[in-house]
């Protein structure tokens, strides 16, 4: 007992300045970004400390301040290309990790065969994935275009994902309460809508959370794929090759916090639906 006592006395500081260091690290640079982009301008690039703090580079972002040197961010388009391409690549890979998560329930030939098929998509590098779809496509005369060849690549990359987040959820399903409703005469199809689809609901918003958030900031495959069309990676990206301004920490530091959003409706819906599933156990036991 008195070795387990110091261990526990040396290992929870060493836990403690690890897990110091490592959120220092992940949001280290959020706050260097947010504190540069309170610069004044219009003149000047990043400079540290602050002379003087201004909101003029967020004003910049969305037109209210007069014409200056420093020209506004080409980046709206890519964004809305950005946020249909995860909107898009979200609702396929979900659908299909749900349904390959359902399959896998049951052994069935060539199971093996098919569940490393499916996560060799998160496996393979970026780079190599989106330089072969660009030659595979101008050798076969296909135009790309994020919505075609990037659109393809985004869902191979982000359907092991949602698969391995549903597959975790259908180990733990109890599937007595199926083979209840289908003792009582009801359909498959409404079995899994009505029952199933409720109780799996947390394990859905994980995939949907996973494939939208790794399709919105996915650069090296869309960088290869995308054609001429411009993701919002790829815009930031070219505004670094010219010279960098606040206003790209300021578009940064607005880009976080929608990711914060994200994860707050993430929390608020995962909130009900566990509600929702305990209610639903409690009228079971109750049965």
């Amino acid at each position: 007992m008195r070795v387990l006592a110091m261990q526990s006395t040396v290992i929870k500081p060493v836990l403690a300045i690890y897990t110091g260091l490592f959120l220092l690290f992940l949001y280290g640079p959020f706050a260097v970004l947010t504190i540069l982009s309170f610069q004044a301008g219009p003149e000047g690039g990043p400079q540290f400390p602050i002379i003087e703090w201004s909101t003029y580079w967020y004003r910049h972002l969305v037109g209210l301040t007069p014409p200056s040197r420093v020209a506004p961010l080409p980046i709206y388009e890519g964004l809305l290309r950005s946020l249909t391409l995860a909107f898009m690549t979200m609702v396929v890979s979900t659908v299909l990790g749900v349904a390959s998560a359902q399959a896998f329930r049951s052994r069935f030939k060539g199971s093996g065969l098919v569940f490393y098929l499916i996560v060799l998509g998160m496996m393979v590098p970026g780079v190599l994935v989106g330089l072969g779809m660009a030659l595979v496509a101008n050798f076969l005369g296909i135009d790309r275009h994020w919505w075609s060849t990037a659109f393809v690549l985004h869902v191979v990359y982000t359907l092991p994902f949602a698969f391995l987040v549903m597959l975790a959820i259908f180990n733990r399903f109890d599937a007595s309460v199926e083979e209840a409703a289908w003792s009582l005469g009801v359909s498959p199809a409404r079995t899994f809508r009505k029952v199933t689809f409720p109780l799996i609901f947390p394990g859905v918003l994980s995939a949907m959370l996973f494939a939208f958030t790794l399709s919105y900031d996915e650069f090296s495959r869309t960088l290869f794929a995308s054609g001429r069309d411009l993701t919002l990676p790829l815009a930031i990206y070219g505004t670094f090759s010219i010279e960098i301004h606040p206003n790209v920490f300021a578009f940064g530091v607005l880009t976080t916090l929608f990711s914060f959003a994200l994860l707050a409706v993430y929390a608020v819906l995962m909130g009900l639906s566990v509600r929702r599933a305990r209610r639903f156990a409690i009228q079971e036991d109750v049965a």
